[in-house]
């Protein structure tokens, strides 16, 4: 027990011991670390002192070249706008002493002006002196002569007048016929000039459109196809074209006639898409026909509008720019319509440039002269005065409406491009080769023919094929029956034989198909 005593007592002396070394040895440490952080602290605001001296330092440099900048630059600009002022007064000095040099010329000039004023103040007392002195002599002399030929001033005024009027008015007669025969001789020739060099400049191709076209095929076995059995796919697309269609021995090619271009254009552009597809029978035929002629009518508007962009008129309205590709298909005795139109433009143009008017204005009454014979009704009018009335509806030119209508001398012209597109009409149409009046007659003839069926009742189409020697007429098989087709064509036969001429003989078929047509829904 008492060592167990000892053994505490001498445990909790050690322990005080312990904390009392480690209370001393903390305070210790405790110190020396207050006294690192002093000094470090010291340290850093030694550190801190120097780099605001350095800053200072720059601040004060940076200053200073900012200052030693400004003032550089404006020591410059005070020295340019003083070496501007220097330059502005040498000017202004300058400039005084040349106007002191003009006040001294003036001054010279007014002094010069002012001796010769008075130099002519003196000669004009001279002349009124001496023009007194010739008046009185005058006086004299006409007293003396008086006297002499026993009349007075006035009556030999007179009889010298008179003497003189008969003199001058002989000779500017004789004056003025020279100069209208030069003036005639002149103008004819410049006329001839600028004729001459209008159709020089004005280059046309001379080729004349026929009533044939030729569709080429790559085979004569395509040839069977078109013909159909017993003949049944040509008689449709004859029927539904109204032309002729001529499939003979010539190699790779069927011939296509027909006295209207676009009748042609559409049957060889039918033909064309018929033997690409393969499938040729009548249901096929009348499809594509109909495709066709729609298509004809886009291609008409883009050969007006082609036409109207190479000749650069602007501003057309749309039912003439149609009228125009129309043309393509038109022919006046044998000369294709657009083909002339263009080159009375061209023509006219020409003149117009040559002669100092409107050439624009005058290239636009050229291409439309002829407008009036695409009309597609059967006009009651001559075809110039038709053409007046279209331009006139569709907002032309008084100019251009004008000329267009008395290029035949329908009307009075009252402009100057009248004339102009008149003689134009006549270049272009009066070359060699370039119209035939045969063909022209042809194709009237066979329109003539075709309206004269028409006029029947019943009839739907009507074609005249063979040149003219046969007429093809379509009936509703509705109105008019088997018997009534039989007497339709020789009543036909008969008013042919009455209101027309014509060479030979004309064979007049009347056509009546009955067709039952249902739906399989």
């Amino acid at each position: 027990m008492g060592d167990i005593t000892t053994i505490l007592i001498a445990g909790l002396g050690a322990l005080v011991v312990g904390i009392l070394i480690g209370r001393f040895l903390l305070q210790k440490f405790n110190t020396k670390q207050a006294e690192l952080l002093e000094e470090k602290g010291k340290q850093m605001v030694k550190e801190a002192e120097l780099r605001a001296e350095n800053i200072k330092k720059d601040k004060i440099l940076e200053a200073k070249e900012k200052y030693m900048k400004l003032k550089s630059q404006f020591e410059e600009e005070s020295n340019r706008k003083k070496n501007q002022i220097i330059s502005n007064e040498n000017k202004l000095k300058q400039r005084e002493s040349h106007l002191s040099k003009q006040a001294e010329q003036i001054k010279r000039r007014e002094d010069e002006i002012d001796s010769m004023r008075e130099n002519l103040e003196t000669q004009l007392e001279i002349v009124k002196k001496r023009k007194d002195d010739l008046e009185k002599k005058k006086e004299e002399k006409v007293k003396a002569l008086e006297k002499m030929a026993q009349l007075s001033a006035d009556e030999a005024r007179e009889q010298l007048i008179e003497t003189l009027k008969d003199e001058a008015e002989s000779k500017a007669s004789a004056l003025v016929k020279d100069i209208i025969d030069e003036a005639k001789l002149s103008g004819a020739k410049q006329a001839k000039k600028i004729v001459i060099e209008s159709i020089q400049r004005t280059a046309t191709e001379h080729a004349i459109e026929n009533c044939v076209s030729i569709f080429n095929i790559e085979s004569d076995d395509i040839k069977g196809k078109i013909i159909g059995r017993e003949g049944r796919n040509i008689r449709a697309l004859e029927s539904a074209t109204g032309v002729e269609i001529i499939v003979d021995d010539t190699p790779e090619a069927i011939i296509i006639s027909g006295f209207d271009p676009v009748r042609r254009e559409i049957t060889r552009l039918s033909l064309h898409r018929l033997v690409q597809d393969g499938r040729i029978h009548p249901a096929r035929i009348e499809e594509v026909v109909s495709k066709t002629t729609k298509n004809i009518e886009e291609e008409i508007v883009e050969i007006g509008e082609r036409t109207v962009i190479d000749l650069g008129i602007h501003g057309l309205h749309p039912e003439l720019i149609k009228m125009v590709g129309r043309m393509r298909f038109r022919s006046s005795y044998g000369q294709n319509l657009l083909q002339h139109s263009r080159e009375v433009a061209n023509l006219c143009s020409t003149m117009a440039s040559e002669l100092g008017l409107n050439a624009k204005r005058a290239k636009r009454a050229g291409l439309l002269h002829d407008i009036g014979k695409v009309w597609p009704e059967e006009p009651e009018m001559p075809h110039a005065l038709l053409g007046m009335e279209l331009a006139k509806k569709y907002k032309e030119h008084p100019e251009v409406c004008n000329a267009i209508g008395a290029h035949h001398d329908e009307i009075e012209m009252t402009t100057m491009i009248s004339p102009l597109v008149q003689a134009c009409d006549a270049i272009s149409g009066s070359r060699p080769g370039a119209r035939r009046e045969i063909m022209e007659s042809y194709i009237k003839r066979l329109k003539e023919l075709e309206a004269l069926a028409l006029e029947f009742d019943g009839v739907n189409k009507c074609y005249a094929i063979q040149a003219g020697r046969e007429l093809r007429v379509m009936v509703d098989s509705e109105s008019v029956t088997d018997t009534q087709a039989s007497q339709l064509s020789f009543d036909i036969s008969q008013k042919i034989e009455k209101d027309m001429q014509y060479p030979g003989q004309i064979k007049v078929t009347v056509i009546r198909e009955m067709r039952a047509v249902n739906f399989a829904k």
